[in-house]
């Protein structure tokens, strides 16, 4: 008789964290789709939905740090389980909340700002929390698949958010967009509650056999002496890390911010046409973010961490900074809408290298690594209405060109990160 293969546990638990990942980026970014709703029904002003924007963005970089450090203290999955229904909840309340404080129409932008720096903040831990379980739960060199794996979904989501929630608004209008999508949350922590575990041993499906397969390659450790978590977070190469993260994530923020407003102002599409191609650079990223994480786990189990996570991240941005620069400076339209999906597409490519060299070097410890990786990651979030000021007053092509610039900056930073060498931590006397 054939024996049937199951997929293995570690993977049926990557399945729920890509779920989580999905869902998350459909309920964080649901709002930037309703905003010509909401400023109809408001009157706000392009500046006041600016501020609404950015005190998600605030919030989301300020408390990476804090976020990790939650998640290394209560296990992702209680860690992962308050935040997907804190996500729900918040949902849930943008659409109630303008209507608390409906006596003007600032009420209804403190309403909305104040949710919004709530949900930034619940948003913060999801992907140092989700690193930290992947260390868990994936072999040593088979970490930047899932990780990967996990930018792939949020581009998914991204990608999908557009047509959904304009049907949702056009069928029952913005409010109801978010009672309709705001279940999702709940339901996403439930499962992951039922399902998931801080560890491979705690779940009573996993095979001996995939036991020691996830714990091969691993050294034994002494217990770590209290907060001995604090000394990954200063470490050389955790802060390299994260200076590199938040180069190439001023460039993911000039097309999470800008690219559709670029394509509208800059190159003349339609509104109608520019939602169509929007989607593209987001399907080309979930793609490479895949491609990305498979090449560097082959290249760490093939050379070592060292240059397989150095390769994909230093090539990775290279690519970056040229197709950038290729496409601001294309004259057809359409070619440089596919340079730019190309060159989104490798910013992803590098997001299993630069998580899984993380892990490398924090070990038990990267979900509070991870929030210093992530912090890095959305400072440029914060620094986006400058990137605004500098296309009122130079333009567009010297505004990309300087995102080029900080993309070519992270591949050179690669070239000194060492993520074979351990943060060390104080241990406890034995």
């Amino acid at each position: 008789m054939t024996q049937v293969r199951v997929v293995p546990v570690r993977f049926r638990i990557l399945g729920f964290l890509l779920l989580l990942s999905f869902v998350n980026y459909l309920l964080r970014n649901n709002l930037s789709v309703a905003l010509p709703s909401i400023r109809a029904e408001f009157d706000f002003t392009t500046a006041e939905l600016g501020w609404i924007l950015g005190s998600f963005n605030l919030a989301y970089a300020l408390f990476q740090l804090p976020g990790g450090v939650f998640g290394q203290a209560l296990g992702p999955r209680r860690a992962l389980t308050i935040l997907a229904l804190s996500w729900g909840v918040l949902t849930a309340l943008t659409g109630i909340a303008p209507s608390l404080m409906f006596a003007s129409a600032t009420g209804a932008m403190v309403a909305l700002m104040t949710v919004r720096f709530l949900l930034g903040a619940m948003n913060a831990p999801l992907f140092p929390v989700m690193a930290g379980a992947i260390a868990n739960w994936f072999p040593v060199s088979g970490w930047a698949f899932p990780n990967a794996s996990s930018s792939m979904a949020l581009s998914l989501g991204q990608a999908s958010l557009g047509p959904i929630v304009t049907a949702l608004i056009i069928a029952f209008g913005w409010r109801a967009s978010f009672y309709v999508l705001a279940p999702l949350g709940i339901l996403a922590a439930i499962a992951w509650w039922i399902y998931g575990r801080d560890e491979p041993s705690q779940h009573r499906a996993v095979s001996p056999a995939e036991l020691a397969l996830i714990r091969a390659g691993r050294e034994p450790q002494p217990p770590p002496a209290p907060g001995a978590w604090r000394a990954v977070l200063v470490d050389r190469n955790v802060l390299l890390l994260a200076s590199s993260y938040f180069c190439m994530n001023v460039v993911f923020y000039i097309f999470a911010n800008w690219l559709f407003t670029y394509l509208v102002e800059e190159r003349g599409f339609s509104l109608l046409e520019s939602g169509v191609l929007y989607a593209l650079p987001f399907i080309v990223g979930a793609v490479l973010a895949v491609v990305g994480g498979l090449t560097c786990d082959a290249l760490c189990r093939r050379i070592g961490p060292r240059w397989g996570c150095r390769a994909v991240g230093a090539l990775g941005m290279g690519m970056v900074a040229w197709l950038l620069l290729a496409g601001a400076y294309a004259a057809n339209p359409y070619v440089a809408v596919a340079l730019f999906s190309l060159c989104y597409g490798f910013t992803q490519f590098t997001e299993g290298a630069f998580w899984s060299g993380t892990t490398f070097v924090a070990g038990p410890y990267t979900a509070a690594a991870g929030g210093v990786l992530n912090t890095g990651g959305n400072l440029p979030g914060v620094l986006a209405p400058l990137f605004g000021l500098m296309v009122d007053r130079v333009g567009w092509l010297p505004t990309l060109t300087t995102g080029s610039l900080f993309a070519l900056l992270s591949a050179i930073l690669w070239l000194l990160i060492r993520v074979d060498i351990p943060a060390r931590a104080p241990r406890q006397m034995t």
